[in-house]
């Protein structure tokens, strides 16, 4: 019951600390807001299509807040509408076709637009109604009138792009909000891999010493001289250039600062006289390092897990850009650096440096909220 109470006023007393802390607690609530986002992504997002992909490349390139009118035209097959849950994972295709317009007017059965180019030119199109409509919004009892009304409710719609539009013309907002997705993901695996490799072998080599000792500190020397992009770019290779493979490579070259960490605080712990006692108690080695040497170093372990998941974000944005991460059409932060860092010399900067900001206050709240648990679970206090 004592060993009970203890752990439980430890964890209420490391928990008020972390409250206390204003860096760490605003780094939580970003961290927190991010996981929100990035489960209901395709919710949220404006477009909510697969990967956020819709293209209309008149409006390629607008600055934030570019506002235009679009004409929803049916498709000319159906596409069946998805369930939440799956919406919610991969997003719904679009039912119908978007056009950028100007102006429109009604001429009998037609509807005459003025269809955007760009600033400057438009072009004249007439379609019939039964070519915007579906054929239930046709029925027979329906007249001429409601269906005009029809397509000037339902079927013209004005969409305002908060964050401008790509080369490609789709939404960087909502690009940019399924991009969570990826970068929290990638951290997230990342971090379980490190961590359980770095733990495993750090713990083993700090505990055995001795020969244990010298072989992991050798494969450690060994993979730590190999430049880390250098080494990602090797497993990528091997593995593939994909979304899961990037998870693999990452975590495959963060352990080794997490081994050589580990490894420190249990060759400083195995001395003291609580581990002795376990010793002279008969306690196994398994048991001893599990349930007496690991949660003594609890707080390192949390920092280094903050620290991997921010240097994941990066490593991964970067391998994005350099074309060996994440693939298009899929979103990520740093693949939309890289298809929009050419506005940064011409006209609208911001479609590069939305999604750079967005790595830096991600990395930022990780960095904030490791110093914040470090703080917080330091058993000296």
């Amino acid at each position: 019951m004592s060993d009970s109470n203890s752990r439980s006023s430890f964890g209420s007393n490391a928990w008020r600390r972390l409250r206390r802390n204003t860096g760490a607690v605003a780094g939580m609530l970003l961290i927190v807001v991010a996981v929100i986002v990035s489960i209901l992504a395709y919710v949220l997002a404006p477009d909510g299509t697969p990967y956020a992909n819709r293209m209309m490349l008149e409006t390629g390139g607008q600055k934030p807040g570019f506002r235009i009118h679009v004409l929803a035209m049916k498709q000319e097959r159906q596409v069946r509408r998805t369930g939440f849950f799956s919406h919610l994972l991969k997003g719904q295709p679009d039912t119908v076709t978007y056009i950028p317009i100007r102006n429109w007017r009604f001429a009998g059965n037609d509807i005459i637009i003025a269809r955007y180019l760009d600033e400057e030119e438009t072009v004249r199109e007439r379609y019939s109604l039964s070519k915007v409509l579906f054929a239930a919004e046709m029925a027979p009892g329906n007249r001429l009138k409601q269906w005009q009304q029809e397509i000037t409710t339902n079927r013209i719609k004005e969409r305002t792009y908060w964050l401008g539009t790509d080369k490609f013309g789709r939404d960087i907002l909502s690009r940019l909000l399924v991009g969570t997705r990826v970068s929290l993901s990638v951290g997230c695996i990342a971090v379980i891999i490190s961590l359980t490799i770095g733990i495993l072998l750090g713990a083993v080599a700090g505990y055995f010493r001795g020969v244990t000792d010298d072989v992991v500190m050798w494969l450690v020397n060994v993979i730590w001289s190999v430049p880390t992009l250098l080494l990602v770019f090797a497993i990528t290779l091997a593995l593939g250039k994909g979304f899961w493979q990037v998870f693999i490579a990452v975590g495959l070259t963060m352990w080794v600062n997490v081994a050589r960490i580990i490894r420190g605080q249990v060759l400083a712990l195995r001395e003291l006289p609580f581990i002795e006692a376990t010793r002279a108690l008969g306690f196994g080695h398994t048991r001893t390092i599990v349930k007496h040497i690991l949660p003594n170093i609890l707080g390192p372990v949390m920092v280094v897990a903050a620290g991997n998941f921010a240097t994941a974000i990066v490593v991964e944005a970067g391998l994005s850009f350099l074309g060996v991460g994440v693939q298009p059409p899929q979103p990520s932060w740093g693949l939309m650096i890289k298809e929009n860092y050419n506005f940064i010399i011409t006209h609208n900067p911001m479609l590069a440096l939305i999604p750079g900001i967005a790595i830096m206050v991600m990395v930022l709240a990780f960095n904030l909220l490791g110093n914040g648990l470090r703080d917080a679970m330091d058993v000296r206090q």
